[in-house]
């Protein structure tokens, strides 16, 4: 059990935190004995605190600092620290440390330690130069900067947690963000721009197809980013357009069975435009005439009957929800009269979100959100690869968008070749197989027709995913599945550390895999098993034994 010493300020973000890092905790009390004690902010007084390990997180120097001979000083810039073999960019303020001990964590511009560990009579002390609540509600309020979008920013300030509490000697029980029998969660999603071409005539949508099918496949194909092939396609899509405003041949954008091809049992999300032609709103007034769209869900209802019998979920792409609760309901019940469905998820068109977004987005009655991400590249906004609650939401939850088609292929934007975007999101499913969590991915309805064309890379993507041990499913059983996950609470016992669900029984999340159990076992332990922890599934009528340390019942 973590006893946790915070500022009353910081208490919503300190139990976010713990929603993240599934591990027992617990406000600290005096009289009550804990594995580990960590105190935040200015709040380390020179008191001796019972426990194996004292994790001691500030920007500047406390009382207790003085009583240990740390000499902190405040640095007055942002710094990349060195973690293992990882970066962490910290956004507020920090400090070095000088004191003997073992440096873990150090700046990468000057090598100076921001992470010290000492031995302090009978216990360890572990000195952290930087707020970690405060670093915390940076992620998750404002999100990182480009230069920083592929570090998983928050889940490496849980693994320096995680793993000084366990070279301690502190046998740890996790609830990991990893579903039991996959290595992660890929989410698959899709937001449905413009599911018809001969809704277009001479508008920019129009015009940028006829500019990227001639002129920009010729480019790409000289500079080796697209094949021949595929240069000759997108000319031979231009030539058909006259025949297809006759209507003598199928549209060349209406694609949707095609996805059901790719995807085939893997379950997915599209996401659609509420009302035809309204480009809706900014923070300034109107937005672009361009984001409107010339259709509205209630016209493409027939296809999306057929997407939900073979099991797709539709979701909203909203267009004012995220700055008028009163419109966001509006654009909600679209969705709901198409589909009958009112758990309705939302993904706000162009991506656009306000720091009040989440209490908008919730008192217009949505399940989740899933707009925190970049247009312009791929990676982590706020630094993780989990479902969070957002700062100033109560119920609603956000699935984070990390990897979206655009960003990676468009010359604006990152401009790879598909060997390039391999690589890339490669990197992130490195991280997904070490952390666990979920990969979310938007492939919009249009990019496996002409002059986009990248259906055979989405395919492949798929195929990659489902090796790399991914569970591959829609927005609403991945949300549903850390929901479920979230319901865990952790109870002291006379038989252990008892394991409970608030408000859902376990797996309640529609046939999705269960949840398991990790206990991380001593370094002695650990290297004999050859493993440092071991994992059994959490189930009702299921009691998980940590190998020499208290029982966990699972109730």
């Amino acid at each position: 059990m973590i006893g946790v010493i915070a500022q009353t300020e910081e208490f919503e973000l300190v139990r976010e935190f713990f929603e993240l890092f599934k591990t027992p905790w617990e406000w600290y009390r005096p009289d009550e004995p804990y594995d580990v004690v960590l105190v935040a902010g200015e709040n380390a007084t020179r008191r001796d605190y019972q426990a194996k390990i004292l994790v001691l997180y500030g920007s500047q120097e406390t009382a207790f600092d003085k009583h240990l001979s740390f000499e902190c000083t405040t640095t007055p810039r942002p710094l990349l620290l060195s973690y293992k073999n990882d970066s962490l960019p910290l956004y507020g303020k920090s400090c070095t440390i000088q004191a003997d001990g073992v440096r873990f964590l150090e700046d990468k511009s000057s090598l100076e330690a921001v992470g010290i560990l000492n031995q302090a009579r009978n216990q360890r002390v572990a000195r952290v130069g930087y707020d970690l609540f405060r670093e915390i509600e940076a992620l998750l309020r404002d999100g990182q900067p480009t230069e920083h979008a592929r570090v998983p920013t928050l889940e490496t300030h849980i693994a320096v947690l995680r793993d000084l509490i366990v070279g301690a000697g502190v046998r740890l029980i996790e609830i990991p963000p990893v579903p039991l029998g996959y290595r992660f969660i890929a989410c698959l999603t899709h937001d449905v721009d413009h599911p018809l071409m001969r809704r277009h005539r001479w508008d920019h949508t129009m015009l940028g197809f006829l500019y990227r099918a001639i002129f920009g496949s010729l480019c790409k194909t000289f500079t080796n980013k697209m094949p021949v092939r595929r240069l000759l396609e997108n000319w031979t899509a231009v030539a058909k357009a006259p025949l297809m405003y006759l209507g003598l041949i199928e549209d060349l954008w209406h694609r949707f069975d095609r996805y059901r091809d790719i995807e085939k049992d893997a379950e997915s999300t599209f996401f659609v435009i509420p009302f035809k032609n309204d480009p809706g709103r900014t923070l300034q007034g109107m937005a672009p005439r361009k984001r409107a769209s010339s259709y509205g869900v209630a016209e493409i209802a027939d296809e999306l009957d057929i997407l939900i019998s073979q099991g797709s979920e539709i979701g909203l792409h909203g267009l004012d929800a995220w700055i008028d609760s009163a419109r966001g309901t509006q654009e909600r019940e679209q969705v709901v009269r198409v589909t009958g469905n009112s758990y309705v998820g939302v993904r706000m068109h162009w991506l656009y979100l306000a720091a009040d977004s989440p209490e908008k987005l919730e008192q217009a009655g949505f399940a989740y959100d899933s707009t925190v991400g970049y247009n312009h590249t791929i990676g982590y906004r706020a630094g993780t690869t989990q479902v969070f609650k957002p700062l100033g939401g109560t119920t609603l939850l956000e699935l984070p968008l990390h990897i979206m088609d655009t960003a990676l292929f468009y010359p604006n934007y990152l401009n790879l070749s598909e060997k390039e975007a391999e690589k890339q999101i490669h990197a992130l499913i490195a991280h997904a197989h070490r952390l666990g969590g979920v990969i979310t991915i938007n492939w919009h309805d249009r990019s496996i027709a002409p002059e986009r064309l990248w259906g055979e890379f989405y395919a492949r993507l798929l195929n990659t995913l489902k090796e790399e041990g991914a569970w591959c499913t829609s927005a609403t059983r991945v949300v549903t599945w850390f929901q479920e996950r979230r319901s865990v609470v952790f109870r002291k016992s006379d038989r252990g550390m008892q394991i409970h669900l608030k408000n859902a029984p376990i797996n309640s999340n529609n046939g999705g895999p269960p949840l398991r159990v990790r206990v991380y076992n001593s370094q002695r332990f650990a290297e004999e098993l050859r493993s440092p922890y071991v994992d059994t599934a959490l189930t009702l009528d299921h009691m998980c034994v940590a190998p020499t340390a208290a029982s966990c019942i699972c109730s």
